[in-house]
């Protein structure tokens, strides 16, 4: 009993003898050609980049950091001398520190009328609120000026990934030079946790932050007008994390195999049927003739 594998072979030759090219065979081949070509490039192109997942969830993802979240500031207040300037931080912990000075810098403007804050400090993971004030000065002035522009106030570790888009750094470039010398301002933010994940697995934390603001005179118990710039702050038990994905080997070879099977096929349907009509028509033109 002889045994033949050429039955199993379901994958048969037509003989050349009885195939038939035409024109518009030609045709159809070239554009399929041009066609997977550049279906091919696109896959290739998305499978070679990385695509950014968001995903939301209730933690703490930065748990080692032992319940504090690093802050970023820096503010110009044109009309405040440098030396009534300073940084007051205070939450539900109990914390409450006048004249903060740690981390921070004052640069003078404006020929010693104006004064930079920059300051970089940490709080606490809880609801409470940091202040730009002369509460610390040694003698409080009369009419102190707080009109001012913001130019940064992150949280966190500093993201730059240009696929993320939010509001890491949200009250950058406001302007308040034109307000009541004499209001206080009150900057309330929601601030929401931020994670990070490269190709690599490393995580990096941030934090992004909505704000709403309001401005009003504020007086104290002695009838004296006061103003500060008030960063009242709570947390968001939500976080958001993003993370860095590559399009799977297996999936962008499957998309391959279907792009040719499917321009193949479909392309055979398309010339089977026009070759299909012109048979037709030839044939109704000779009928026509005899």
């Amino acid at each position: 009993c002889r045994f033949s594998s050429f039955r199993f072979d379901i994958y048969r030759k037509v003989p050349k003898d009885l195939t038939q090219p035409t024109y518009t065979g030609a045709i159809i081949s070239v554009c399929c050609c041009l066609f997977i070509l550049f279906l091919f490039l696109s896959e290739l192109t998305g499978f070679i980049a990385t695509e950014i997942v968001n995903e939301l969830y209730v933690d703490d993802p930065d748990k080692d950091s032992g319940g504090k979240i690093e802050v970023n500031l820096n503010i110009s207040l044109p009309n405040l001398h440098c030396e009534l300037v300073g940084l007051d931080i205070q939450d539900e912990m109990g914390r409450h520190e006048v004249g903060h000075i740690d981390n921070s810098m004052k640069i003078p403007l404006n020929n010693g009328d104006g004064c930079r804050f920059e300051g970089h400090f940490s709080i606490n993971k809880v609801p409470g609120n940091f202040h730009v004030s002369t509460h610390s000065a040694t003698a409080q002035p009369q009419n102190p000026d707080m009109t001012h522009v913001i130019h940064k106030l992150s949280f966190g570790d500093k993201l730059q990934v240009h696929n993320v888009h939010g509001a890491f750094n949200a009250l950058e470039g406001a302007d308040k030079l034109s307000s009541n010398p004499l209001a206080s301002h009150d900057y309330i933010l929601k601030i929401v946790p931020t994670v990070y994940e490269d190709m690599s697995g490393k995580q990096r934390y941030s934090y992004q932050y909505t704000v709403a603001n309001k401005e009003y005179v504020a007086y104290s118990h002695t009838g004296r007008i006061i103003p500060a710039i008030w960063f009242r702050y709570d947390l968001s038990p939500i976080t958001v994390k993003y993370t860095e994905r590559r399009q799977p080997l297996y999936r962008f070879i499957t998309s391959i195999c279907a792009i040719i099977g499917g321009t193949f096929t479909v392309a055979g349907i398309l010339d089977s049927c026009i070759f299909t009509a012109s048979e037709a028509w030839k044939k109704i033109q000779l009928g026509k003739m005899q």
